[in-house]
C-alpha cells in the first residue's frame, strides 16, 4: 500500500464550504499521487470550533463541545471523499463525548466501501487529564482491510510498548499526533520508530503544524510526517522509509510493502517480534544488588 501522511496546518474557517473545500482538496491531492491510506494528525479537528466564533475557538471547554458536536457531519464528508478517491483514510481526532462522562479523544477510520469504525487514545497526556478533562476510551483495535492488517496509536500511546505489543498482529501502525514543541515531536518519533522495531512492522506518524493564536488548545504546534519500518532486510539501514519537512505542511508519502513485512518477520537480521516473550522471565530474575 501506499501511505500519505499529513504534516496539517489548521485554518480559521468562516463557514462548513470551507472546510470541506480544504479537506477535498487534501485528499485529492494524496490519491493523485497513488495513496491508498491517508492519516490525518490527533487533534486536527479542533479547527472545526472555529466555526462557533472567536469566542467558542479561544474557550477550553466551549471548543472541544463545538468539536465534538460536528464530528458526525465531518464523519459523512470523510466517507464521502473515501469512496470518491478509492482511499482510506484516518481522519483527525478530536475531543469526542458520545454520551460519556467525560469526552474522549477519538480518531474516525473510513474506508472507500463505507465502512467506519473509531479508534479511542488510551493513555492521557498531562495536559489532556487537566485542564482538558478527556479521559482513555474503548480498546485497542486492529482493523482489517483489504489493504492489510492496521492499528492506531495515538500520539502519547505510541510511546508505551505493551500498547504497541498489543497491535503485534498490525502490519501497519498509525501514529496521529500533536506536538507543542520539537521534544514532544521527537518522543512521539521515536515511539513511533521503536514500534516499527518491536513489531518489525510499519508505522506512520501524522502531525499538526502552525501556530493557531485563537487556539488554548493547539496554539503552538511542531512537527512533521514520518513513515518508519525496521531497519532490517528489505527496509532502510535508518528504518525511515520517508520524512517530511520539519513544519512544512504538505504531504509524506511511502509505500508499506506487506511482503517485505512478512519476510522480515519470518527471516529479519533479528526477530523482536518473535522474541518478545523472552523478556518476561529474565525481568523476573532482576535482584538488587549492594556494591560498596
Amino acid at each position: 500500500m501506499k501511505i500519505a501522511t499529513a504534516a496539517y496546518p489548521l485554518d480559521w474557517l468562516d463557514s462548513w464550504a470551507q472546510y470541506e473545500d480544504k479537506l477535498a482538496a487534501w485528499v485529492a491531492e494524496a490519491a493523485g499521487n497513488g495513496a491508498e491510506l491517508l492519516v490525518f494528525p490527533e487533534y486536527g479537528a479542533m479547527e472545526l470550533s472555529t466555526l462557533d466564533g472567536a469566542a467558542v475557538a479561544g474557550d477550553l471547554a466551549q471548543s472541544i463541545h463545538s468539536v465534538s458536536e460536528k464530528m458526525e457531519d465531518a464523519a459523512a464528508l470523510h466517507l464521502r471523499l473515501a469512496a470518491e478517491h478509492g482511499v482510506h483514510i484516518l481522519g483527525a481526532s478530536a475531543p469526542v463525548h458520545s454520551g460519556l462522562d467525560q469526552p474522549v479523544n477519538r480518531a474516525e477510520f473510513y474506508t472507500p466501501g463505507g465502512s467506519r469504525d473509531h479508534q479511542d487514545k488510551q493513555i492521557m497526556t498531562r495536559f489532556e487529564r487537566a485542564p482538558w478533562g478527556i479521559a482513555g476510551g474503548g480498546p485497542l483495535k486492529i482493523f482489517e482491510t483489504s489493504l492489510g492488517r492496521i492499528g492506531v496509536l495515538i500520539c502519547y500511546d505510541s510511546e508505551f510498548p505493551l500498547l504497541g505489543r498489543a497491535l503485534a498482529e498490525a502490519d501497519v501502525i498509525l501514529v496521529p499526533s500533536c506536538t507543542e514543541a520539537l521534544a514532544g515531536y521527537w518522543r512521539v518519533r521515536i515511539g513511533a520508530m521503536s514500534r516499527a522495531l518491536e513489531n518489525q512492522c510499519v508505522t506512520a506518524m501524522a502531525s499538526i503544524v502552525g501556530a493557531n493564536a485563537w487556539s488554548e488548545a493547539v496554539d503552538t504546534n511542531t512537527g512533521m510526517g514520518g513513515i518508519f519500518g525496521p531497519p532490517d532486510k528489505g527496509f532502510p539501514a535508518t528504518g525511515v522509509l520517508a520524512e517530511g519537512v520539519l513544519n512544512q505542511p504538505g504531504w509524506t508519502y511511502a509505500e508499506a510493502d506487506l511482503e517485505a513485512i512478512a519476510h522480515v518477520r519470518a527471516d529479519g537480521g533479528v526477530l523482536n517480534r518473535l522474541h518478545w516473550e523472552e523478556q518476561t522471565p529474565r525481568v523476573n530474575l532482576v535482584t538488587k544488588a549492594a556494591l560498596c
